[in-house]
């Protein structure tokens, strides 16, 4: 049987065993999950766990964390005349409007990997349970990269209805000692349950994606532990992805079958929909810069990848904090705004060559040797511009943000910002938060913005954040929304949950 048919028979068998779980206000498509404790038939087992462990994933980490991500680092702004994300474009988050994608993490990401593993562990299925070990180290990064702390060592035993929370960096520790288990174990050869990142693969890319997910967290700790010889080891393995890390090929223009941020924000198959999510000013005016006089003096050649144009076929974006009266126009038009790049089978990126490189940039830059971050940051522009379908125009982007090993921080802060913004946005606002690049400028969202409906966009300055037009008093001017509230799907029944320490409180990783 072709590799084409098994998956779509895995995937028939997925959606055959469905639950819905809301993760943001419209969650238009299904999403799937295997209860372990309800098995629906005999044919349920790790070649169908695992594709679902992966769906969950793609919809937490593609639809809802890429939007809220996207509006907090201002690669999104809001639409005109709608109320559906305006809080966030306000830099505000409740313990509410988390809370599905909380559970979507826990229950369907979390506790089924935790199914593989026992199984895998078992049968010594070594590709197998390596690849629910990546998956399981992801979904526990992203979890700690929004609340800063989150149960993990007392998690995932239903007998215990509430587990401790444990600290952001013990978890980090935790689930990269789990990679390391893995990793031993685990040989190129060995074979691996059907699945949708690496279908028909044995385990050697699941080698390279677990040491890339590695690498990563341990340079997000780099700012509060010596990991150098850590991050040392795997870079001269040399065993990284030499190719982007995508769910991709399986999406169809299908009620439920569609791409997540597609099926949420543009897709038309469930009725008309509304447009939500717009460009922002800041990401448009950074890639696209202009001069007193209104001529363009810098064309990124990766805009056209990341947004489209407005209905003038011009690069405008809107300001955070908003919400455009529909009386004025042209802004009671939604197409006056240019929209992110979206399709039903748009690839779901898991981390890039471009992230990659630029976290070895960085390690570069710490250690002090200027000539190998230099390399590793051109290398990660060019491919980023490779990803965005503009192969070998880096030059041009490498000529306007040059790399200062001085202001290190500030040139793979800035550049990280704008490479992620075609890959995801939360990865985005992370790295954001973490290295404190972009910077706050001295312009403000009310500097920019009247109330009215006119905009004054001159004196925004390129490769800076504004505070939003209205922004939640509990942030205030020129700072970050650094963690969210504990997920009331959590908090409602934990009697262990933490006193929440406070929007403005840095994650481990950006104290």
């Amino acid at each position: 049987m072709k590799e084409g048919t098994i998956m779509k028979k895995i995937l028939y068998v997925i959606f055959a065993v469905v639950t819905v779980v809301f993760t943001s206000c419209e969650s238009k498509f299904l999403d799937i999950n295997y209860d372990p404790n309800q098995p629906a038939a005999d044919v349920v087992n790790n070649d169908m766990i695992l594709p679902a462990v992966e769906m969950n994933l793609a919809v937490a980490y593609a639809d809802y964390l890429n939007i809220v991500g996207g509006y907090y680092c201002q690669i999104y702004a809001h639409s005109a005349g709608t109320s559906n994300y305006i809080d966030y474009s306000q830099f505000t988050m409740s313990a509410t409007r988390s809370s599905g994608t909380y559970a979507q993490l826990y229950q369907k990401v979390l506790s089924n990997s935790k199914v593989i593993r026992e199984k895998a562990k078992q049968d010594q299925e070594w590709g197998t349970f390596l690849a629910a070990t990546t998956l399981r180290a992801f979904a526990f990064q992203l979890l700690v990269d929004c609340y800063g702390e989150v149960p993990y060592k007392e998690a995932l035993d239903p007998s215990n209805l509430a587990p401790k929370y444990d600290d952001g960096q013990t978890i980090y520790e935790g689930v990269i000692a789990e990679l390391d288990e893995a990793l031993a174990k685990a040989a190129p050869a060995d074979l691996v349950a059907q699945n949708f990142t690496f279908p028909g693969q044995n385990a050697e890319p699941w080698i390279q994606f677990a040491n890339a997910q590695k690498l990563k967290m341990l340079m997000r700790m780099a700012g509060v532990k010596d990991v150098t010889a850590e991050v040392k080891k795997i870079i001269d393995g040399g065993n990284l992805p030499a190719t982007d890390i995508k769910i991709a090929g399986c999406w169809a223009q299908e009620a439920g079958h569609e791409s997540p941020f597609w099926a949420e924000e543009f897709s038309t198959l469930g009725g008309s929909t509304q447009i939500n999510v717009v460009a922002n000013l800041a990401i448009i005016n950074t890639l696209q810069q202009v001069d007193a006089e209104g001529a363009i003096t810098y064309a990124d050649p990766r805009l056209a990848s990341f947004f489209d144009v407005n209905s003038d076929s011009k690069w405008v974006g809107n300001i955070s904090g908003t919400n455009n009266s529909t009386s004025d126009a042209p802004f009671k038009n939604a197409d006056y705004w240019c929209r992110p790049k979206a399709s039903f089978d748009m690839p779901v990126f898991l981390i890039s060559v471009a992230e990659v490189e630029f976290f070895i940039a960085e390690y570069f830059a710490r250690q002090g040797d200027a000539g190998q971050a230099k390399s590793h940051y051109e290398a990660a522009i060019a491919a980023s511009c490779a990803t965005a379908g503009v192969a070998g125009t880096e030059s041009a982007v490498v000529a306007q943000f040059p790399f200062d090993n001085a202001n290190w921080k500030e040139s793979i802060g800035i550049s990280k910002w704008l490479a992620l913004t075609g890959i995801n946005c939360f990865e985005a606002y992370t790295e954001v938060r973490r290295l404190d690049y972009p910077k706050f400028g001295s312009v403000k969202g009310s500097d920019m913005y009247s109330g009215s409906g006119a905009q004054k966009t001159g004196a925004y300055v390129a490769g800076t954040l504004y505070t939003p037009y209205m922004v939640d008093g509990q942030i205030g001017d020129n700072k970050m929304l650094e963690r969210w509230p504990f997920a009331e799907s959590s908090q409602s029944r934990n009697g262990n949950t933490p006193k929440f320490q406070g929007f403005t409180t840095p994650i481990f990783w950006g104290k």
